[in-house]
């Protein structure tokens, strides 16, 4: 079905590509004189404008069919992996904390590399890898198959990179991507204190890629049932206001939620739908902090799409991947906010910083990193560089090496990790992780701190869909994502919770 489907889309791409080529041979005073002749035409003008500042980078009528009609084919080498990774791969049989043989899923794996027993995550680590490892030369065939698609689309369009192909659909300028990396860099000295203190409170005399799940304190002293994670997340998002309240209740009520892991069902967790639906969540639950976490990260996203959708018509009522993680991390800081502030016990407060900065060095350090590999191997193979496995893994380690600092093993797995992040096929999506909780940061220290205008302006954001250019809906919201100062200023949100963690482990002991 899925692949009936995909097929479908490509017919209708096909079908409808003349338009664009069409609407660009069009005069300025051709096209102004059709605004003036049908005032209903109004709504489409930013959707007109839009596709106007491609003019340089569109073809032909016949060479926008070509392309549209190849569509399927140029997505091989992602649905390959796709295939290769959620339905083929077989996993080994390992234990976990209960002394019970299990199968090896990538949902249990995410599970038991949290755990504190040491060897339960040694060998998980070890046993996910060992089957990567088996098809690292595919794996490098079809992620290379799929950045040189990227770059083939770029230069048949006349971009300079891909690169700039990809954050031009958006309209973000290459600066946003350049910057969060140089301030992510500069900062990789914290990310260095971390991991040592990590180091230190495991109390352990090598520090492993598996050491940098397992909460630094233990046994979770919190964790929440689906039943009880329901009623914390309307009691943390109530800065949000009633009128996201309500949606909020609607999810819960209307069942958009699935929750349990199947056989075949994608592993993470996603938020996902059409504009004449409601939008559903798919997660795989368990019982912990972490899914807590899950659970309003992927509300953050619904209810952004149930406004998007419901406030704005079709041709606008979608948003861009630049402002979705925007939405839901800022459910997430609202969230920690709201455990630092409701919970007094020493043990549970250390906790929840220790989560915190666990989810910033996952969303901010690590995804820049994987924005830095990304943009790396489209580069190398634009210059003909043959990205065999062996050339990926080796600048794989460095890099990961580099980001993590001298305190941890540089083991030969993390080498492979590439191979098995699918956001590497969704064409430089990953540097949005980071730059969209830089923002959420930013929103949610105004929205809980009750700024005037600051709430009105978040749920207008919401609202907005792509009724106009992701960086100027985050400047109406109050965030100028041209600059650097919303990412230096999550740097110095790390930071501070860092010292809290610090002294809080001082009064612990």
């Amino acid at each position: 079905m899925y692949s009936r489907a995909g097929s479908l889309v490509a017919q209708v791409s096909e079908t409808l590509s003349w338009f664009e080529p069409e609407l660009l041979h069009l005069s300025d005073q051709k096209l102004a004189s059709y605004f003036i002749e049908k005032p209903d035409l109004e709504i489409y003008r930013h959707f007109i404008d839009t596709i106007l500042s491609a003019r340089p980078h569109v073809l032909s009528s016949s060479e926008e069919a070509l392309l549209a009609g190849a569509g399927e084919i140029l997505d091989t080498a992602a649905n390959t992996f796709s295939l290769l990774n959620n339905s083929d791969l077989k996993f080994p049989i390992v234990e976990n904390e209960k002394g019970e043989k299990i199968q090896l899923t990538h949902g249990i794996y995410g599970q038991l590399m949290e755990s504190t027993d040491r060897k339960i995550r040694k060998g998980a680590f070890e046993g996910m890898y060992s089957v990567y490892s088996q098809f690292k030369n595919t794996f490098a065939m079809t992620l290379s198959s799929h950045v040189k698609t990227h770059n083939y689309q770029s230069k048949v369009r006349r971009y300079p990179t891909a690169r700039e192909a990809a954050l031009s659909k958006n309209h973000i300028p290459e600066s946003v991507y350049d910057n969060l990396i140089e301030v992510v860099r500069k900062n990789l000295p914290l990310l260095h204190r971390y991991v040592a203190l990590r180091k230190k409170l495991l109390n352990v005399d090598e520090l492993h890629m598996y050491d940098m799940y397992t909460p630094i304190l233990g046994e979770a002293p919190i964790k929440y049932t689906y039943a009880e994670a329901k009623i914390k997340v309307l009691e943390a998002l109530e800065p949000l206001g009633i009128e996201y309240l309500s949606i909020v209740e609607k999810a819960f009520e209307d069942r958009w939620i699935d929750v349990i892991e199947n056989q075949g069902k994608r592993s993470g967790a996603y938020s996902s739908g059409c504009y004449d639906t409601d939008p559903y969540i798919l997660l795989n639950w368990h019982d912990s902090l972490d899914q807590l976490y899950t659970l309003v990260h992927e509300m953050g996203h619904s209810v952004h799409s149930y406004f998007t959708r419901h406030g704005q018509p079709y041709v606008y009522g979608d948003y861009s991947i630049f402002l979705a993680e925007i939405a839901s991390t800022t459910n997430e800081n609202i969230l920690t906010e709201y455990l630092l502030k409701t919970e007094k016990e020493p043990k549970v407060r250390a906790f929840v910083l220790n989560h915190y900065l666990d989810g910033f060095k996952g969303t901010i350090f690590r995804q820049t990193q994987f924005a830095e590999f990304e943009h790396f191997i489209h580069l190398e193979d634009a210059k003909g560089t043959p990205l065999t496995s062996d050339f990926i893994n080796d600048y794989y380690s460095d890099l990961n090496a580099e980001y993590y600092g001298p305190e941890v093993v540089r083991d030969p797995e993390i080498a492979l990790e590439w191979s098995r992040i699918p956001h590497f096929y969704s064409n430089y999506y990953v540097y949005q992780y980071a730059t969209g909780f830089s923002a959420a940061s930013a929103l949610a220290d105004r929205i809980v701190a009750k700024e005037n205008g600051a709430l009105e302006q978040y749920l207008n954001y919401l609202k907005s869909g792509s009724s106009d250019y992701p960086i100027e809906v985050m400047k109406k919201a109050g965030v100028d994502m041209t600059e650097a100062v919303y990412i230096e200023a999550a740097m110095a949100s790390f930071e501070k919770r860092l010292e809290q963690l610090e002294e809080l482990i001082s009064e612990l002991k």
